[in-house]
């Protein structure tokens, strides 16, 4: 009795050459890449509570709500409004209000006296409004925030070279930093384009495709290792080329299942999980498409450079 077998994406024993394409790759990734860091600084990644500080408070009304209307009642109450618009439907208003930048001992008590006046303003004008969020970051703190989250991806970065490089050699340790670094640019490029509000969620996204993307290259450079003490007189090129078609089958069943768990969050999940679930699904695919087309030709010109035939 033949048992069934399982899910192929590309035949066992077919032969991909993959590394015909190296250049191809590196260039349009480098461009991709360059022009992320552009974006990054122009316009700029759209920052959110977490980071921008200020206040973010979410209304519901029986009724629908016009946006002037609301920043009238808050003109009246001597509250300056940065932003109010509707979101969801025409009953739901929010109302974003930017704090400026500076220190004090009293920036906490100002901050929530600003928010009870918000609240207070809105439930005496509009009839029976609902406050579903109300949220308040101080100026100081937000910049501690921003902070603390890049130095949470540089720590990320730094203890991935590390493990790498005492669990394989050198050349796949910098192959596979520097592949992640461009993996980390493209996904910032595409906040900034899709202006993604980034915040904490999004740095835990980052953090998330990091270590994701990582795996996936440990998987295919196991395979390359293993194969280099099986085929010592392979030339490096076509043992490249080797083992990316033997774990083809893995790497793109993995990215397929961890896609379409992330693909009903990006559709359904509400704003935040909705967000977070969208970076993923960018980063899913940037993060296994670097892996070969990426990490293998960076470690082929790398070893070439050392000198390995």
């Amino acid at each position: 009795m033949l048992s069934r077998p399982l899910l192929r994406f590309v035949r066992d024993n077919r032969k991909i050459d993959f590394m015909r394409g190296r250049h191809a790759g590196l260039i349009v990734s480098a461009i991709l890449s360059i022009a992320s860091v552009v974006l990054f600084f122009t316009p700029g990644l759209n920052l959110g509570l977490d980071f921008r500080g200020g206040i973010v408070v979410e209304t519901h009304a029986p009724t629908p709500q016009e946006p002037e209307h609301v920043r009238q009642l808050l003109d009246k109450a001597k509250i300056d409004t940065a932003a109010v618009q509707t979101f969801g439907s025409p009953n739901d208003v929010r109302i974003a209000i930017n704090l400026p930048r500076g220190k004090g001992s009293g920036e906490e008590k100002k901050t929530q006296n600003l928010v009870d006046n918000v609240k207070k303003t809105l439930v005496q004008a509009i009839p029976d409004v609902q406050i579903q969020r109300a949220d308040a970051v101080g100026a100081s703190v937000s910049s501690e925030l921003f902070r603390n989250g890049m130095l949470a991806l540089l720590f990320s970065l730094g203890m991935i070279l590390i493990y790498i490089w005492f669990r394989f050699e050198r050349e796949f340790a910098l192959s596979a930093v520097i592949t992640l670094i461009l993996d980390l640019t493209k996904t910032i490029g595409f906040l900034a384009i899709t202006r993604i509000e980034f915040d904490l969620v999004m740095v835990a996204a980052l953090l998330t495709i990091l270590g994701y993307s990582t795996n996936d290259k440990v998987v295919v450079y196991d395979r390359i290792r293993e194969n280099m003490r099986k085929y010592r007189k392979m030339p490096f090129k076509d043992l490249l080329n080797l083992s990316i078609n033997e774990t083809l089958n893995r790497t793109l069943g993995t990215s397929m299942t961890v896609f379409l768990a992330a693909l009903p969050l990006a559709l359904f999940g509400g704003s935040t999980l909705m967000g977070f679930a969208t970076v993923m699904l960018f980063g899913i695919v940037v993060g296994t498409s670097s892996s070969i087309f990426i990490a293998a030709p960076l470690l082929l010109f790398m070893e070439r450079m050392r000198g390995r035939k």
